[in-house]
């Protein structure tokens, strides 16, 4: 009777186990989907309010073109140029805002891209946090071996200079 319940009973438990583990796994990469939309709105956000200060007509010409044009190309990037073109953006950033004698007029677009600057930092960190945990996780020799991940690709890392340009106020 014993070996009935066993011949039962394991069976089940392991299926039951890698029910759980294979859940998990979509429910990682949900996550991971969920952070890259949340990194790519905060992209989109900081890249519009560049685009909102160059518009503005409160920096030199030259600089605001810069500007301009290094939000358009990040905007536009494919996927495996846009980390780099996002960390022009953020250089270009940088190089233009830090600079001293900015207008007063500039200083509601500089609050609002220092807040997107950060918000992009944050989504970013949570972004490639969610990649490093579903990595971890499809790593382990069961999940390879019984293909638990299915089809799904393994997710990337998005990494960009994502430091906010430190304005002085005029």
């Amino acid at each position: 009777m014993a070996l009935a319940v066993a011949i039962v009973l394991v069976p089940l438990l392991i299926g039951f186990y890698l029910s759980w583990r294979a859940t998990r796994l979509d429910r990682l990469h949900h996550r991971v989907e969920t952070s890259w939309a949340a990194l790519d709105a905060a992209l989109l956000r900081r890249g519009a309010a560049v685009l909102d200060l160059a518009a503005a007509d409160v920096l030199a010409a030259d600089a605001s073109r810069g500007l301009a044009e290094a939000a358009t190309a990040a905007r536009r990037a494919g996927s495996h140029e846009r980390e780099f073109l996002e960390s022009c953006l953020s250089s270009a950033l940088r190089r233009e805002l830090e600079r001293p004698g900015l207008p007063e007029a500039a200083v509601p677009f500089l609050r609002e891209i220092t807040e997107s600057a950060k918000g992009v930092h944050l989504a970013r960190t949570f972004h490639n946090d969610a990649v490093a945990d579903t990595r971890r996780a499809r790593r382990s020799r069961l999940v390879r071996g019984l293909r638990l991940a299915g089809g799904a690709d393994l997710p990337d890392f998005f990494e960009m200079d994502d430091h906010p340009p430190h304005t002085r106020r005029p």
